[in-house]
């Protein structure tokens, strides 16, 4: 048997009215210490978003999605949070948040040596 990874992940989700508390997942943040790995993948779907809520700006909706990717990244593309450990940078992400984009909870699991194949696993059954 293949060695396992301990990994957390989080389900992006877009929250028009945080009051209403309805939400449609987006994307997943993947990260696995041991393999070093950070990454979100997203995708959104205009049409599918706007009938979901008409007053969506899907511009800015994309800018900070983009930002997560951007400080999954790291570098100085990242900015402040960019800089931090991968573990910072994940807890950064998947804080707790009264905004548009939140996350789930974070949720545990074992991945074979290929994180990618993983987060790839995971936003085919709750995002596609």
């Amino acid at each position: 048997m293949p060695d396992k990874h301990l990994f957390e992940y989080a389900v992006i989700r877009v929250v028009p009215c945080v009051e209403r508390e309805e939400f449609m997942n987006v994307g997943v943040i993947l990260y696995c210490q041991p393999q070093g790995f950070l990454q979100t993948k997203y995708k959104l779907n205009p049409e599918r978003l706007l009938a979901f809520s008409v007053n969506l700006d899907l511009d800015e909706l994309q800018e900070r999605l983009h930002a997560f990717e951007r400080i999954c990244a790291g570098r100085k593309e990242g900015g402040t949070i960019g800089a931090l450990p991968l573990a910072s940078r994940f807890r950064w992400l998947t804080a707790t948040r009264s905004t548009v984009v939140q996350t789930s909870a974070v949720h545990p699991g074992l991945c074979p040596t290929n994180a990618q194949h993983t987060l790839d696993k995971l936003f085919d059954q709750l995002v596609s």
